[in-house]
């Protein structure tokens, strides 16, 4: 696991390859001072040993750049100054020569340690801030809480070298594992007595922290404002400190971010049910609607034959009350199976279906009172059987030539199947209505969808919902548009080549 580095001064006594390098330097200029006696200029010999001086101070410390000066100031005194090959100072001035070199050591050495921490500060607030970009950056695509505290825990793990777990509150405010980098079991005893501490206090607590525990974990809270929804234990395998202080704003950072991400994914989490909410504040109201238009008719005609029936007019009667009732039961049907749709509990048992005996099922059962008899039928006896839930594709016809019958005008229903070019076989439900508005083509099968300006503007909305939801589980595509050859709708079932079966085959 890596461990946490950080940049620092050099050793404050000096190293020793420091020192090697400083007094070599100082060989080198006392052998250019030499060569420069040698053609009778000594004026400016002392300025030579400035530059190991520099070098020193600035790269190696202040001991170095002082010993260095020392050092320096002695070869420059055997060598250079009368009597030479002696360290005896006769004129005051070289004396001052010394002391210049021992003050241009110790300014030098300061000036570049202030540069070197400066330097330092500016690499750590850079890495500091390309390590929240990178985090921000992950958790951007976090949208789980248990998925948050993984990511935040192994963060840390990798950026710091330690151990990390991480404790959210359950509803009993008791302090959870929630995530933990490397995996962790549980913990002990008095680590979640600290974690139990962060959380119902919302402070830092652990070594390093205000707050001291006998704990060898620091542990850091996940605040929401005034609360913490988690805590963060932080430590290292060896019981050392798990972070310096100087890493304790990183620390803070990261967390703050995480802070920030649960404040996101609970936004998101309150917005969603916000809209499962409204959802069905919609549904319902148009479920109220729908129950006041569509139950209100039958029921009118039901009284009405009924009343006929006392008055002795039995004939008409009778079939009006039972159309009116048949009515009110494929209604109460659709509710049904739009609410199993809702629930997720249809489930489709494929079976070999023919479509031509599909179609003249479900206009049996529509009836003569419909208009269903009416129904122009082209299904071919060439075709092949699909593999379908034959009591949902019942449904689906029913709910599609009802559709066609009650907004199509009533008029010139058809219903076709065919092969297409890439094998599949399409069964269309056609109609001479207004047809569907531009761009409504997958909005129509929305539940209690009625679309203004065509010809689906009546009744529940809830059939072609329930068409699509039970060629869903079927496995067959439902689609709508507008026909080719003149005004009115199209609605299609497609069965892909995968659900088709040749009669030979079934025999």
């Amino acid at each position: 696991m890596a461990r946490e580095t950080v940049s620092s001064d050099p050793a404050p006594l000096g190293s020793a390859e420091g020192y090697v390098a400083a007094f070599a330097l100082v060989a080198l200029m006392t052998l250019l001072g030499g060569l420069l006696v040698e053609r009778g200029n000594i004026a400016d010999i002392g300025l030579l040993y400035l530059v190991p001086v520099m070098f020193a101070a600035t790269r190696h410390g202040l001991v170095t750049g002082i010993a260095t000066g020392l050092v320096s100031s002695l070869a420059y005194n055997f060598f250079f100054i009368p009597p030479v090959l002696t360290f005896a100072i006769r004129d005051p001035s070289h004396a001052i020569t010394v002391l210049v070199l021992l003050g241009v050591a110790i300014v030098a050495s300061q000036m570049a340690a202030k540069v070197r921490r400066q330097a330092r500060a500016a690499q750590d607030e850079a890495s500091r801030e390309a390590a929240l970009a990178g985090f921000a950056r992950v958790l951007m695509g976090v949208t789980r809480r248990d998925e948050l505290w993984q990511v935040l825990a192994a963060e840390l793990a990798r950026r710091f070298g330690v151990r990390v777990v991480v404790c959210e509150a359950d509803a009993e405010g008791h302090a959870r594992l929630a995530a933990a980098a490397p995996p962790l079991a549980q913990l002990d005893l008095l680590e979640r007595v600290s974690a139990q501490w962060s959380l119902d206090n919302a402070r830092a607590a652990g070594p390093g922290a205000p707050v001291p525990t006998a704990s060898e974990w620091l542990f850091h809270p996940v605040l929401a404002g005034a609360q913490a929804v988690a805590t963060v234990g932080l430590a290292r395998p060896d019981a050392t400190t798990p972070l310096r202080t100087e890493r304790l704003p990183l620390l803070a950072s990261l967390i703050d971010q995480a802070s920030l991400a649960h404040a996101r994914i609970v936004a998101e989490d309150e917005m969603i049910a916000l809209g499962r909410v409204q959802e069905r504040d919609a549904l319902r109201g148009a479920l109220l609607s729908s129950l006041g238009h569509d139950l209100r008719t039958p029921l009118t005609t039901l009284l009405a034959s009924l009343h006929a029936l006392e008055a002795g007019q039995a004939g008409a009667s009778l079939a009006q009350a039972r159309a009116a009732a048949e009515r009110l039961e494929r209604f109460v049907a659709n509710l049904l199976d739009m609410v199993r749709i809702e629930s997720g509990s249809v489930a489709g048992l494929r079976e070999a279906v023919d479509l031509g005996e599909a179609v003249a099922a479900a206009l049996a059962d529509l009836g003569r009172d419909s208009g269903a008899l009416a129904v122009a039928v082209r299904v071919g006896d060439d075709l092949p059987l699909v593999m379908a839930d034959a009591r949902l594709l019942h449904h689906c016809l029913i709910n599609l030539i009802d559709n066609a019958l009650r907004h199509g005008g009533g008029r010139d229903v058809a219903i076709a199947a065919a092969r297409t070019g890439d094998g599949a076989v399409e069964l269309a439900v056609l109609d001479r209505g207004p047809g569907l508005p531009p761009g409504s083509e997958a909005r129509v099968f929305g539940q209690f969808e009625r679309l203004e300006g065509s010809d689906r503007v009546g009744g529940t909305g809830l059939g072609l919902a329930i068409v699509r939801g039970f060629a869903e589980a079927m496995g067959v595509e439902a689609s709508a548009g507008n026909r080719a050859d003149g005004p009115g709708a199209r609605f299609v079932l497609r069965f892909a080549p995968a659900l088709l079966r040749a009669v030979e085959d079934m025999a």
